[in-house]
């Protein structure tokens, strides 16, 4: 089982678990944490699933796409370690990876 711990808006941490095969979005949102909008179901057409990636994990996640870039532009919350959730494959390496969820545009 991975864990990922996941910093909501309002500064609390809670770790959950997850088995490899969900995207980080689902996660979130399946746990309950509800500023994760996700509107666009994880199609990466949208930004509202932005969170921040801590620096000790954000080299081991895949490339950022061109399109994810592009979305994550539009956000005046965007930091150098900006990813959209859905974009994010949870796999056994990103065990106790920690992520913001980013504030709302």
């Amino acid at each position: 089982m991975t864990t990922i711990n996941v910093i909501n808006r309002d500064g609390s941490a809670r770790a959950i678990a997850a088995a490899p095969g969900l995207s980080l979005m689902e996660l979130i949102r399946d746990n309950g944490f509800d500023e994760l909008l996700a509107l666009c179901g994880g199609c990466c057409s949208c930004a509202t699933c932005h969170v921040i990636v801590d620096d000790a994990f954000a080299s081991q996640l895949p490339a950022m796409s061109d399109d994810e870039n592009d979305l994550l532009d539009s956000s005046d919350h965007r930091a150098a370690n900006s990813r959209l959730s859905c974009q994010i494959a949870v796999t056994p390496e990103l065990d106790g990876m920690t992520v913001t969820i980013a504030a709302e545009d």
